[in-house]
């Protein structure tokens, strides 16, 4: 079932259920929002699924129209965004087989490897760790809190300063807390993590710097379990809509070094992010990027990443901010 989140053209928030097949959302009941729904299915040991099934009502509404008219929302959000935190793994993706290949050859001489390159061995031999024991440590980052989050058909737009802004199509799971601290995860969405690749490029202890982005998630939220292989199609259209560049990607455990249990563990382990009542989005890694092939993406654009699995494309304009730098103010 693919759940979304959108705005009525009366401004109110309104949940649904995507009918792929015609592209349609279906209208849930008596909720009006993906958070609300999460705490009613904790409360009652139920799934998402039986909720919003239940839920259903008589209203269907065309996705395009809400699409075009800018009402899509994040599949998931909270109330106050500090109570959102957007993080993320890398280096957690096998890659295409040649560049598998090429990887593995150069992870035999021990002694020659770059931390990137080690990190990513000791995911090969590590990340996915029989059932009741822990695996190795990913690469972890943090992005924002949930002012960063983006829906589809929003700009994406870099600071001023930033150097470059670059894709990265992947997928990400999204957790509620519950009241008791456990996790819960409501499934996956596409995701365009977005970074800033030159400024990373420079140095690899600029990899906080630039992560410290907006991001787009969605436009559905794929509810149950992520499927072992995913594949998907990563495109930058330029101003006149027109497709020049696009490459494949996959994603899902078949094609990572690392569980979704191992990740979660790990992210999981520390008690700041368990606190009841937060939502968590956490993005798992990507093996395709645009910037890889020389691509440099424009102000206006378009990044889009389509997975058939998750529904309709996430597109996401490129723009640049225009507000000026803050002065600081002594007090």
């Amino acid at each position: 079932m693919l759940l979304v989140q959108f705005k009525q053209a009366d401004g109110q928030r309104r949940i649904g259920v995507l009918e792929d097949e015609n592209r349609e959302i279906h209208v849930v009941e008596g909720y009006t929002s993906t958070y609300e729904l999460a705490q009613a299915a904790i409360a009652g040991r139920s799934s998402l699924q039986s909720l919003a099934s239940a839920g259903l009502g008589t209203v269907v509404l065309d996705y395009a129209e809400v699409a075009k008219a800018g009402r899509l929302l994040p599949p998931l959000d909270h109330s106050d965004s500090a109570h959102c935190y957007v993080t993320g793994t890398g280096l957690t993706h096998l890659g295409s087989a040649d560049g598998r290949d090429a990887m593995h050859k150069k992870i035999s001489d021990v002694d020659t490897l770059t931390d990137s390159m080690k990190m990513f061995r000791m995911g090969l031999e590590g990340g996915k760790p029989r059932p009741g024991q822990t695996g190795v440590q990913p690469e972890w980052f943090y992005k924002g809190d949930g002012s960063i989050v983006c829906a589809g058909e929003q700009p994406l737009t870099m600071p001023q300063f930033a150097l470059d802004g670059g894709e990265e199509p992947e997928i990400a799971a999204l957790y509620v807390i519950a009241a008791d601290g456990t996790p819960c995860r409501l499934g996956f969405a596409i995701g365009n993590e977005f970074s800033d690749h030159v400024t990373e490029r420079q140095n690899y202890l600029y990899l906080a710097h630039s992560k410290l982005r907006v991001c787009a998630v969605g436009p559905a939220l794929l509810l149950g379990d992520l499927p072992p292989h995913v594949e998907g199609m990563s495109r930058i259209r330029g101003v006149d809509g027109q497709v020049r560049w696009e490459k494949p990607f996959v994603s899902g455990e078949d094609n990572m070094s690392h569980t979704v249990a191992n990740l979660e563990y790990h992210h999981f382990k520390y008690p700041l992010f368990r606190r009841p009542g937060d939502v968590h989005i956490h993005f798992f890694g990507t093996a395709t990027l645009s910037c890889s092939d020389g691509i440099q993406v424009a102000p206006g654009e378009t990044f889009e990443i389509d997975v058939a699995a998750f529904g309709p494309p996430l597109r996401n304009r490129l723009a640049v901010e225009t507000l000026a730098t803050p002065q600081i103010r002594p007090l």
